[in-house]
Order: structure tokens, then C-alpha cells, then sequence
């Protein structure tokens, strides 16, 4: 069998997989940039003069690019060539649609597809200690495990193609999202003389922004359980309170005001004793989705 890994697309964070892979296997990869063949001179990896040719070389190729639709190109590219590899593993960041679309043209070429999308950074990647959210068939992703391993220090197989990227993209809107709500609890701290330090260490608290989702994610939304607790009204009236106060100081809120909006709705539809958890039980009917588990 050929142990052959290959690498298309070296840019920071193609690189730094190719740099945690120097040495554990034979390399070979591919840029459409040449000027990317400078960053990884001094790995030991063979550079490719184009896609056809890393696939002929290697085994298992993996994607690191910046597109879905650039993904598309190049896997469609490596399926039609004379000579293909066993295994694609997209580690892009792309849609679960995107993946799954890779995957159909894989599987009409016979090769086995993964989506493995990467929680942590580029200093990580170098190291060979991802996290790596996995999608894909059982087969596929037994072929895929052994280049996986060298790459990783945790890996979550989460269930047919899409399921690994699907949850890249569900953690990158989440911590973005978030990101805008800590910009504006900022400013509005600002406004009320509170040292960004105390703020930092106040929500950093295990009753701060972590609370939401170990006590009512994982306590009362996966268990179906919205008895008792903080209130649906009494939380809304908290949430009314925050955009009267970040008026009165003149801060513009776009995240923490859009989530107001869910309380109203919440409080009209006769929630307003429960949980605030609670609020889930209306994406439980738009969606038509039931978070309890077993």
C-alpha cells in the first residue's frame, strides 16, 4: 500500500499540517501560488507541478482551501484523473452541503470521502494535537483514522458526511456570535466606570458565560426539564433592563438585542413560568426538532 500522504493547498494552515506531517510519512503537495513551495522548503515534502499529480502520488490527499467551490474544483479534478487516491479528507472549512456534494462525486470515483473539520489553531496543527470533528461512513473513516492520528490529539467521529463541518460551522457562529455580545457588554461596562479586568473576571466565572450551556444546555435542554428555575418572565425583564440601561448610556446592541426577541415571544406564548431554558421549546416547534435526549 502506498503511505504516501498528500497535501493540496499550503497556505497557514495547510503548511502547518504539512509541517506536522514532515517525516511521519512521505509528502508530496501541491499550491496554486508557487510562492507557497518557499514556506515549506525546508519540510520534507516533494511539491507537485499540479492536483493530478498529488493524487497520482499519494495514497490519502488531504484538502486544506480557502472555498468550498475551490474544494469542488480540485476534488472533481482528482476523481477524473488516470490515477486517483483511496481517500479525500476535506479539512476545509466549508458547509455540510458543500461536503456532502464532495462526497457524491467521491463516491461515483471510488474513493472514500471524510469532512474533517479542525477546532484549534495554527500552533496546533504544527504540533499534530487537533481536535478533529469528523464526518462520514464508518469505512471511510477507518481509512482515514491512521493520517488522522498523526495530526491529532482528539478525535470526534459525529456521524454521516457533514457532521464534522456541520459542527465547525455551528462552534465558528457560536463563538462570533458571542464575540459581538462580549463587544457590547464591553462597551457598556465602559460606560458604567467598570474596569474591563473585573468584567473579564466576572463573566469568567462558573456562573458567568459558562453557565448557559453546562446548567441549561446540558442540565435542563437535553433532559426536557423546565420546571422551576429562573423564569421566562423574570429573565425577559432582565433582558429589558440591559437595553434600557445600554439606551440610557447610548450603546448600540445588535446581538443582545436580537436575543430579546425570543422572550417576547416566549412570554406571549404562556412560557413565562417556566425555565428560561425553556425558549427552546420554540425552535423545538420552528424546526421541528427535539433536544431531550434518550
Amino acid at each position: 500500500m502506498n503511505d504516501t500522504i498528500g497535501m493540496i493547498g499550503l497556505g497557514n494552515a495547510g503548511s502547518a499540517l504539512a509541517r506536522a506531517l514532515s517525516g511521519k510519512r512521505p509528502l508530496v503537495g501541491y499550491d496554486v501560488d508557487p510562492a507557497r513551495r518557499d514556506g515549506v522548503a525546508e519540510l520534507k515534502l516533494a511539491w507537485a507541478p499540479s492536483v493530478e499529480a498529488v493524487g497520482a502520488s499519494a495514497d490519502t490527499v488531504l484538502l486544506s482551501l480557502p472555498k468550498g467551490e475551490i474544494s469542488r474544483s480540485v476534488v472533481v479534478a482528482l476523481a477524473g484523473a488516470a490515477q486517483s487516491p483511496r481517500v479525500i479528507i476535506e479539512t476545509s472549512t466549508v458547509t455540510p452541503k458543500v461536503a456532502q456534494q464532495l462526497d457524491a462525486i467521491c463516491h461515483d470515483a471510488g474513493i472514500a470521502f471524510v469532512d474533517a473539520a479542525i477546532a484549534g489553531g495554527v500552533q496546533s496543527m504544527a504540533a499534530g494535537k487537533v481536535t478533529f470533528l469528523v464526518g462520514g461512513a464508518a469505512p471511510a473513516f477507518e481509512r482515514a483514522k491512521p493520517v488522522l492520528e498523526l495530526l491529532a490529539e482528539t478525535i470526534h467521529h459525529l456521524g454521516p458526511v457533514g457532521a464534522g463541518s456541520g459542527a465547525k460551522v455551528v462552534n465558528n457562529g457560536v463563538m462570533h456570535a458571542l464575540m459581538v455580545v462580549l463587544i457590547e457588554a464591553g462597551a457598556m461596562a465602559k460606560k458604567l466606570g467598570i474596569a474591563m479586568p473585573d468584567l473579564v473576571e466576572i463573566l469568567g466565572r462558573s456562573d458567568g458565560v459558562m453557565r448557559p450551556l453546562q446548567h441549561r444546555f446540558r442540565e435542563r435542554m437535553l433532559k426536557g426539564d423546565y420546571a422551576g428555575g429562573m423564569s421566562v418572565t423574570n429573565a425577559r425583564k432582565d433582558s429589558v433592563l440591559a437595553l434600557e440601561t445600554a439606551q440610557d448610556y447610548g450603546v448600540p446592541l445588535f446581538a443582545i438585542m436580537a436575543a430579546h426577541t425570543p422572550y417576547e415571544i416566549a412570554e406571549r406564548q404562556g412560557l413565562g413560568h417556566l425555565d428560561y431554558a425553556a425558549l427552546a421549546t420554540l425552535w423545538e416547534s420552528w424546526c421541528s426538532v427535539d433536544f431531550a435526549e434518550g
